[in-house]
């Protein structure tokens, strides 16, 4: 494998360079003095900040192969780039080297003395924000990369000049298995990514070398709700951390109490530490699970208490994660970046504590593989709402091969006795809203496709 000299500047190739975690790494690029340049699909508000900053960038689709020239030094690609991409065919025919994005985020990990991976099914992005303006507040001057845009920082990146690194490690192809954590978190694992894991036991096998990874002188901080969670823990040589809603954690939360926008206060109890009271500007249980592995994080690094809990007083979340958009003829419009069973349950759980007259969802799933992986959980996790809007499912990186459809879902739902709409597209189903919806409903736009374009759409009249 080639291996970067981050003290020594060279030109890099970012094919994808508009993702959200490629275009964070071309910005820690940039900021040390490296010539970047990159392709992507479309221009967007990341890649117009990489151009303001230096970054050469080709749009266009497909890409094209004469984008490649001879002044490359390495190219780093994400795995929705396939062998007949002609840039990607282009690199190899020229013998330039390259690595996976993965592998490149794992190279730039080994030169902080501190590298903290996030891990789990749901809650990286905003557990590892969490995490980030804790460690802002506390001016560790941190190096930040993170899976949505984080308000404390105007954006997904930040780079630091401590030693101290905090990113997300997402388990889809095994990408975190080329990380390098001193400071690992296992947040929850669940079934997902079946378009690449076998079954659970795959994915748990995946968690369990990830925690592997962590030396002896690291940490695993791991949710003690995770089944059978001490499979995943045993015989590590390195410390490990339990948080979760049982006493028997290290960090667990009592007196939960919720406001009337659904935020949680509750009493954080620490082993071998005192009490705190902790107050969060973001709604849900699952937010409260998130805060813990954060406090935890915090307390290893040896940070006052006081400190974290007034960066979580003052988070209020990260872009797509239950985002107060706006309201129109009453109607308050809030998106999520909820995809998963789980994470939609989560979401209509924390909604139901939020004022509201009628709760409507309208769900977008994302991909055909995890639309029939997940068909009868997707059904029952929507039922949670009043009532469902459907949009046709997002195909990203699929073709249609499964005979699987938003119908699916429907009739499962309408099954159950709760009213389920399904429209193939997004005027019709901003037509229906404006026509169904009234004064003091809930509205939800979820799913990690587009379909948050629903609500600014609307707001836009």
């Amino acid at each position: 494998m080639y291996h970067v000299d981050f003290n020594n500047p060279i030109h890099v190739y970012f094919i994808g360079i508009g993702g959200i975690s490629m275009s964070g790494l071309a910005e820690i690029l940039l900021a040390e003095g490296f010539k970047v340049s990159g392709s992507d699909w479309n221009r967007s508000s990341l890649t117009d900040l990489l151009e303001q900053q230096g970054a050469h960038i080709n749009y266009g689709r497909p890409q094209k192969a004469e984008n490649i020239t001879d002044d490359i030094d390495l190219v780093v690609y994400t795995a929705a780039v396939h062998a007949d991409n002609p840039e990607f065919q282009e690199v190899v025919r020229r013998q330039i080297p390259a690595l996976t994005r993965a592998d490149f985020l794992g190279q730039l990990m080994r030169n902080y003395q501190t590298p903290i991976a996030v891990s789990g099914t749901h809650g990286k992005t905003t557990t590892t924000s969490m995490a980030a303006d804790i460690l802002l507040q506390a001016n560790t001057d941190p190096t930040i990369s993170v899976g949505g845009i984080l308000r404390s920082i105007h954006g997904n990146i930040r780079v630091g000049r401590s030693d101290v690194f905090v990113t997300e490690a997402c388990e889809y192809t095994n990408s975190f298995l080329s990380f390098f954590p001193k400071i690992g978190i296992i947040l929850n694992i669940e079934e997902d990514h079946m378009d690449f894991f076998k079954d659970l036991a795959d994915i748990r096998s995946s968690f369990r070398r990830f925690a592997q990874l962590i030396p002896k002188d690291g940490a695993l901080i791991i949710n003690s709700g995770i089944e059978n969670y001490q499979e995943i823990t045993q015989d590590l040589p390195c410390k490990v951390i339990t948080f979760g809603l049982d006493p028997s954690s290290d960090y667990y939360p009592t007196d939960i109490e919720y406001d009337n926008l659904a935020d949680a206060t509750f009493c954080l109890h620490r082993k071998d530490l005192p009490d705190h009271m902790i107050h969060l500007n973001v709604p849900g249980e699952h937010n409260v699970l998130n805060a813990l592995a954060s406090l935890a994080l915090s307390d290893l690094l040896k940070l006052p208490i006081d400190t974290a809990a007034q960066a979580l007083l003052h988070f209020h979340g990260t872009d797509r994660r239950f985002e107060y958009k706006g309201t129109i003829n009453g109607i308050t419009i809030v998106d999520d970046y909820a995809h998963h069973p789980t994470e939609i349950a989560a979401t209509l759980h924390a909604a139901h504590n939020y004022p509201h007259k009628t709760l409507w969802c309208v769900f977008q799933p994302h991909t055909y593989t995890r639309t029939k992986a997940f068909l009868d959980d997707f059904a029952k996790a929507l039922t949670l709402a009043d009532k469902v809007i459907l949009a046709d499912i997002y195909a990203a990186r699929e073709t249609d091969t499964l005979g699987i459809s938003s119908a699916d879902i429907q009739s499962r739902i309408q099954n159950s006795g709760k009213e389920c709409f399904y429209f193939h597209t997004f005027s019709e189903i901003e037509k229906f809203i404006l026509e169904n919806c009234i004064n003091g409903d809930l509205l939800i736009t979820m799913g990690a496709g587009d379909v948050v374009n629903i609500g600014e759409n609307l707001l836009s009249r």
